[in-house]
């Protein structure tokens, strides 16, 4: 009796107190007495972010604590499953496991601060079931652990702690309570959406319907109650997550649930009612998912995410892409093996789907080749410059899927002795994608390579990820009112994408811009973008004349492919133009060997060429997962006997060294990287180096004069980005040639 009435003297003075923060280091020590705990922990739930964090603790040893909402920590699983739990001792793996097999106990905060954690004992702070905090408490004095009867307390005193944290947070008690607070709807319309038996969409269609209220005051309402960010329906900003692929379509419509990733990798659980918890902890054992966030929508904007967007009618291939059954499966195509054609609906559906699965995964280029004999056929898709297999197919469906994408592309359907060029476009997810389209015969059959080319817009000029060398170097370059500036490397390796940021650092109302492209890839406000079309005469010798009559200030020819238009290029700068082209060379000194093998006057081109960027593109490690290590010394000093010993000091290398390597997680689709970034080889043409141009002076000659000049090699920056946690030596290896 006497607990019961210090419990409900506590109750009194949370009750009466104008804030909880006000009265909680008076409170502490009753708390704690009461329990007979050593420390006190009270979270609160972020409210843009899927994490809790402390917002009143016993001691001062760390300003905050913060974990996600997961099986990461023990509060965060409590969160998470809204659950209480009671832990003997929280470094007892098996115990842990025991309650959720991916259950951790958070032991940086005890290493950081010194304390040491043993038994635990945590249970949600929950008000009309929608999560606010969790309360923690640790270390049971009077015994090993705390008892049930102290956990029966404790959610006493949560469900109080609810209370006090809806006021304070400003949570409704219904998900349109917020409505009538606003006096949007009044309280007999507010009692009409309470009435049984209505599930969540008949509510939401009678709000918008009949109440005329705008989706972003429900939105508001909906956040105010479940305490989460609201999201529309926005495809240019979410696409579907390559995990929606482990759930099935069904279960994902009958629980209005679906897996978006963001433009930055951000991956988001979007549901109806976020409350409802062992649903998300069905999805995180069937997908591995750990790290997210967690939105609330409307009910119609998931079903749109998961079913895709119902475009207007650009082209017939537009619908049926959109409407492409998720539910395609190899079973179902070996099914239909017989009496199949390029008109069949499940051979319709499979190039559907492929050009789907591509676009959502940002592949550059989809490969689907034929297999020998009776084997499967496979598809590939190429991301981040390596190829993964997407699906197999049975060999009988090869020749009418070939036929299907040979329609698409206006292609001879009946020529299969020949290689054939074409390309189709289609609109999907708001965005116009031109997929260019390569068949070759092969000993097996046909094979067919697409590459997707989405039109986008210029990635900024400090986006490059320049080294802050190379960075002043090249922002003086572009400065120079005429010359040539070329940027170089094979194909794949970013240089439209480098070019269209400088030209997005120089498009300003008084220049003006001309560029001649095969294809137009990149589009900019501003400029006069050609598209080259050679089948017509329409080359980029051709182009570069006309701009010269069309009083240009800029222009960006896309290649430099034969000596006519190299020549026509640099005449062009030597009349006061400054031009910007690419070439296929392997380094920056190797250039401008080539040009003059070719047949450059090496005295104009050295005059006219005021510098040459050669870059490769690597993969970047996966910013959630990458793992730090300190490198054995072995692996520092290969590192700087490969960036030279003369420029060691340059990379004033910490001791100890921090690297980073690939791990892997399902952002990352297990590879442990996500996107490329370029490395970069920047040759600036100095006076000594014109000399040697002058000379014909070979490849090593101009690379050691330039060097000396404040070149650095695409090795030397890439081992800059090894150092920076960008990438790794592994991905570096894969663009370079190293010697042991």
């Amino acid at each position: 009796m006497a607990f019961y009435q210090k419990l409900l003297e506590l109750f009194q003075s949370i009750h009466n107190s104008e804030r909880f923060l006000d009265v909680f280091p008076e409170l502490e020590a009753q708390i704690l007495q009461l329990f007979a705990a050593e420390r006190i922990t009270i979270y609160q739930r972020s409210y843009h972010s899927q994490d809790i964090y402390s917002r009143f603790k016993t001691g001062s040893e760390l300003t905050e604590i913060r974990v996600p909402i997961g099986p990461q920590s023990i509060a965060g699983f409590v969160a998470l499953s809204k659950k209480s739990v009671l832990i003997k001792d929280a470094y007892d793996e098996q115990e842990l496991q025991s309650i959720h097999p991916k259950l951790n106990f958070a032991r940086q905060f005890d290493q950081k601060s010194g304390f040491r954690t043993k038994s635990v004992l945590a249970v949600p702070i929950t008000e009309q079931n929608v999560l606010l905090g969790v309360l923690q408490l640790i270390n049971a004095k009077n015994s090993a652990a705390f008892s049930q009867e102290d956990s029966d307390k404790a959610t006493q005193l949560a469900q109080l702690l609810g209370q006090k944290f809806r006021y304070e947070l400003g949570a409704t008690r219904g998900p349109f309570d917020y409505l009538q607070h606003r006096n949007l709807i009044s309280a007999s319309q507010l009692q009409q959406l309470n009435l049984p038996p209505q599930d969540f969409a008949t509510q939401v269609n009678k709000v918008i319907t009949d109440f005329k209220i705008s989706k972003e005051q429900l939105g508001l309402s909906l956040e105010a109650f479940y305490q989460v960010s609201f999201i529309g329906f926005e495809p240019e900003k979410y696409q579907l997550h390559a995990l929606n692929a482990k759930l099935n379509r069904s279960y994902l419509l009958k629980n209005h649930l679906v897996i978006l990733e963001d433009q930055a990798g951000k991956v988001v659980i979007v549901l109806t009612n976020p409350n409802h918890a062992d649903t998300l902890m069905e999805v995180e054992r069937a997908t591995g998912l750990l790290n997210y966030d967690i939105y609330v929508a409307l009910p119609d904007d998931i079903d749109h995410y998961i079913k895709g967007q119902q475009e207007d009618n650009l082209t017939e291939l537009g619908d049926l892409l959109n409407e492409a059954d998720d539910d395609l499966t190899l079973e179902t195509l070996q099914q239909e093996d017989e009496g199949i054609s390029e008109e069949t609906p499940v051979v319709v559906k499979l190039v559907n789907r492929v050009l789907m699965d591509a676009q959502r995964l940002n592949a550059s280029d989809i490969h689907i080749e034929s297999g020998k004999g009776k084997s499967s056929c496979r598809v590939r898709l190429r991301i981040d410059g390596e190829c993964r297999e997407l699906i197999q197919i049975p060999p009988a469906f090869m020749p009418p899927v070939v036929s299907r994408i040979k329609i698409m592309a206006r292609l001879d359907i009946a020529e299969k002795r020949l290689p054939q060029d074409g390309k189709f476009s289609v609109k999907l997810a708001s965005k116009i994608i031109e997929v260019r389209v390569a068949t070759l015969p092969t000993v097996f059959g046909e094979g067919v390579v697409m590459r997707i080319l989405a039109s986008g817009e210029a990635l900024p000029f400090d986006k490059l990820q320049l080294s802050p060398r190379n960075y002043q170097m090249m922002s003086q370059m572009i400065k120079h009112p005429h010359g040539v500036l070329l940027v170089v490397g094979p194909t794949g390796s970013g240089k439209t994408t480098t070019l269209h940021a400088i030209l997005g650092r120089l498009n300003t109302t008084d220049k003006k811009i001309w560029t001649a492209e095969d294809p137009v890839e990149i589009t900019q406000p501003g400029l006069q973008q050609v598209q080259m079309n050679n089948k017509s005469g329409l080359t980029f010798a051709v182009a570069l004349r006309a701009f010269l009559r069309a009083d240009p200030d800029i222009i960006l020819i896309g290649e430099m492919r034969d000596k006519e238009t190299a020549h026509a290029g640099i005449e062009a700068s030597l009349t006061g133009h400054l031009v910007l082209s690419t070439l296929h060379t392997n380094s920056a000194p190797e250039t401008i060997t080539r040009l003059i093998d070719i047949g450059i006057d090496p005295i104009n081109f050295a005059d006219a060429c005021i510098g040459i960027l050669a870059q490769r593109l690597v993969r970047t490690l996966c910013g959630k997962c990458k793992e730090a290590y300190q490198p054995e010394q072995i692996e520092v000093d290969y590192l700087q006997r490969h960036y030279g010993l003369a420029f060691a000091p340059e990379l004033e290398l910490k001791n100890p060294l921090t690297l980073y390597k690939a791990k892997g997680c399902p952002a990352c689709e297990q590879t442990g990287y996500k996107g490329r970034v370029g490395v970069h080889e920047l040759l600036p043409i100095t006076t000594k180096v014109r000399q040697l141009i002058y000379h014909k002076a070979s490849i090593e000659q101009i690379q050691q004069q330039a060097i000396a000049d404040g070149m650095r090699t695409l090795v030397q920056d890439g081992i800059l980005k090894v150092l920076s946690g960008m990438t790794d030596f592994k991905q570096l290896q894969a663009i370079s040639v190293f010697e042991d």
